[in-house]
């Protein structure tokens, strides 16, 4: 019996200790976005560069995202890859809706209800040839481009940039495909 009470004892320090770190642990600062995201310009065919690893997107590879308007004024989502065991594309389908008018830049995206997700636009290449979306609570990012693939030199910088908003480089995994890897429409 004593063992037993000292198991739970040990047990219970445990999970009090964990809360107290979990509790001293640095909160990041609150996530910058861009100043402001033309939707219009922002719609059509994105290609994933790199992401944190996440449980949806296990075992996907040439993943890219196209974003088209809805009639009601939201938009459309439609998101691809290919599995990397079978080869079959695979495919969700879900609506974002803009939660600050003010930037358009703070969206919310739903690939089914009542679930869901923020989506914020923290950088934008001039040309909307690129794009970094991450969430505030750091758990999600993603770098997005128009091609299938990145000039090293900007995939660099645009983690540095990245680090300073509180992303870990270190959790980033590369994902581009080459050119003729990527889904073509025909298989869409």
């Amino acid at each position: 019996m004593k063992r037993l009470n000292n198991s739970l004892l040990t047990a219970l320090l445990a999970l009090l200790c964990n809360g107290s770190a979990a509790a001293m642990a640095p909160t990041p600062p609150p996530l910058e976005t861009v100043a402001r995201v033309d939707l219009q310009r922002y719609l059509g065919r994105w290609y994933e560069i790199a992401r944190y690893p996440n449980r949806f997107q296990q075992g996907c590879q040439d993943s890219r995202a196209d974003y088209s308007q809805r009639e009601n004024g939201e938009i459309e989502v439609l998101n691809s890859c290919r599995d990397t065991e079978s080869g079959a594309v695979r495919q969700a389908k879900g609506r974002a809706w803009v939660v600050d008018n003010a930037s358009n830049a703070k969206l919310k995206v739903s690939f089914f209800w009542p679930f869901r997700g923020d989506y914020w636009i923290i950088e934008l290449g001039s040309d909307y040839e690129y794009a970094v979306v991450g969430t505030p609570d750091r758990n999600y990012f993603w770098i997005l481009s128009r091609s299938p693939q990145m000039p090293d030199q900007l995939y660099n910088q645009i983690l540095q940039r990245a680090e300073q908003q509180g992303f870990l480089p270190a959790r980033v995994i590369k994902t581009a495909a080459s050119a003729s890897d990527a889904l073509s429409p025909a298989q869409l």
